[in-house]
C-alpha cells in the first residue's frame, strides 16, 4: 500500500498534530500517532532545528536518533520567539486537534502555549505536555533527559550487576513517556468520538511520573521488606533460575522458569537431574532465589558442556522459556524479522534507508512508513495550505521567521 494510501486508512487518519519537541520523548509520541495514520505537523527552529538531527551522521549523512523517531512527518521551521512565527503557529493550532509539545519546564507559557492558555484561543485543543518531573515539586525546574530520569528514579540501582549499576540500554523513560502520552491522546480523542464531547483538555505526562511506574516491583518489595534488592545483570531479583549461560560453542543461552512447574520440568527434563527437582532447598520460587548461586552453578556446568541448539531444542520440548543472547548486528539479520517481513524502506534526504515496521499489526492496515524531512522542507507547503501567498513567506523567511 503506498504511503498516502496507508494514512488514509488509518485508525487516526483526519487527525492533525502539531508538536513542539526535541529528543526522544514526545518524537516518539508523535511518531506513534502518525503511524497510526494522523498527520504530523513538526515545527522546528529555524536554526538548527531538532538537536538530535546533529548526534550523528551515520545513516546517509543523518542521525540514527532522528531517523528512528520522526518518519513521516511535515517539518516546519518558526522562530516561536517571534509574535510573527507564534501568530503562524497559532493559525495551525485552529485546524489541528493536538498539540504535543516536550519543551524545557516553563517554555509553553512564555510563549502564551500553556494548556490554560490555548484552551481560550483555542477551546477544542487537546494540549499534551511531556516534562522531566511533572509540576509542583522541588525537582519540577530541573532539566531532564533519559539517564537523569533513570538514576532518580532508582531504575539503574537495578540494572547491571552489585557495585556496578547501569543504565539500561534503550532510553525506556523517553520511550515509555511518549507512549503514555500517545495512549492518553488516543483515549481522549476516542473519548469525543463516542460521547460527542468536545471543548478543552489537556495532558501531562512526566518521565519521573513514568519511571517510578515502571519502577512498581522493586518499589513495592522495598517498601514492603526494607531490602533494596541488588541488581543480577542478566538476570531477576525476583525469579530463578532465570539469567544468562555460556555454551559449549561460545555462545549466550538464557533460560527463564516463572513458576514451580517449569522449574521441575527445567530439572527433570532438560537437565536430566531430579535430584535437583528433589531437592527441598529448590521446592518454592523463594527458596530457589535464597539458593540461586548453588543453583546457577549448576545449571551452568550443564550448559557448558552443550552447544546452543541442543539446549535450545531441549528447553523447547520440554517448555521451557529460552532465548540466545544477540548483539545488534545479530538481530540486523535476524531471521525471525525477515521471515515476518518486518523490514522496510523509507525515504531519507540522504537516500532511502531500512527501517523496521511499527510493533501493532492491525488487520487489513500498515502503517505508512514516511520520509524522514529535511530541516524546513515542509514550511512552504503547510504555510499555503493556511492561506498565506508566496509573498507573505518570502517577507516571513527574510525576516527570520521561516
Amino acid at each position: 500500500m503506498a504511503g498516502s494510501e496507508a494514512a488514509a486508512a488509518g485508525p487516526l487518519a483526519g487527525v492533525t498534530v502539531v508538536a513542539l519537541e526535541q529528543a526522544v520523548s514526545a518524537p516518539i509520541c508523535t511518531r506513534t500517532l502518525g503511524d497510526l495514520g494522523a498527520r504530523v505537523i513538526k515545527i522546528e527552529n529555524p536554526v538548527g532545528g531538532d538537536f538530535t538531527r546533529y548526534f550523528d551522521d551515520v545513516v546517509n549523512g543523518l542521525a540514527a536518533h532522528f531517523v528512528w523517531v520522526n518518519r513521516g512527518k511535515e517539518s516546519v521551521t518558526l522562530d516561536l520567539k517571534d509574535p510573527a512565527g507564534r501568530a503562524v503557529l497559532h493559525r495551525l493550532l485552529d485546524s489541528a486537534d493536538v498539540l504535543v509539545s516536550n519543551l524545557t519546564p516553563g517554555s509553553t507559557a512564555r510563549l502564551g502555549l500553556s494548556p490554560a492558555d490555548l484552551a481560550v484561543s483555542h477551546p477544542d485543543l487537546i494540549a499534551v505536555e511531556i516534562d522531566g518531573y511533572g509540576p509542583g515539586g522541588p525537582l519540577s525546574h530541573k532539566r531532564a533527559y533519559d539517564l537523569l530520569i533513570q538514576a532518580e528514579s532508582g531504575a539503574c540501582a537495578t540494572t547491571g550487576s552489585p557495585g556496578a549499576p547501569a543504565k539500561p540500554g534503550p532510553p525506556m523513560a523517553d520511550v515509555s513517556t511518549g507512549l503514555y502520552a500517545a495512549l492518553s491522546i488516543v483515549a481522549l480523542l476516542y473519548g469525543r468520538e463516542r460521547h460527542g464531547s468536545s471543548g478543552p483538555a489537556s495532558v501531562a505526562v512526566s518521565l519521573f511520573d513514568t519511571m517510578t511506574e515502571l519502577m512498581g516491583y522493586s518499589l513495592n518489595y522495598t517498601r514492603h521488606t526494607g531490602v533494596d534488592q541488588q541488581p543480577r545483570g542478566m538476570g531477576s531479583p525476583a525469579v530463578a533460575p532465570y539469567g544468562a549461560y555460556a555454551t559449549a560453542d561460545g555462545q549466550t543461552v538464557v533460560l527463564g522458569t516463572t513458576n514451580d512447574r517449569e522449574w521441575q520440568r527445567l530439572a527433570r527434563e532438560l537437565l536430566d537431574r531430579p535430584d535437583l527437582a528433589d531437592d527441598k532447598r529448590f521446592a518454592s520460587n523463594a527458596d530457589r532465589v535464597e539458593h540461586r548461586e548453588l543453583l546457577d552453578t549448576e545449571i551452568g556446568a550443564w550448559c557448558a558442556r552443550h552447544d546452543l541448539t541442543r539446549i535450545q531444542n531441549g528447553a523447547d520440548s520440554a517448555g521451557i522459556g529460552n532465548s540466545r543472547f544477540n548483539t545488534p548486528s545479530d538481530v540486523i539479520a535476524h531471521p525471525h524479522l525477515v521471515a515476518r517481513d518486518r523490514w522496510r524502506e523509507i525515504d531519507t534526504p540522504g537516500g532511502p534507508v531500512p527501517a523496521l515496521l511499527p510493533p501493532p499489526v492491525i488487520s487489513g492496515y500498515e502503517a505508512p512508513m514516511g520520509a524522514i524531512p529535511a530541516l524546513g522542507q515542509h514550511t512552504d507547503a503547510v504555510l499555503a495550505g493556511l492561506g498565506i501567498d508566496g509573498d507573505e513567506i518570502a517577507s516571513l523567511r527574510a525576516a527570520g521567521v521561516l
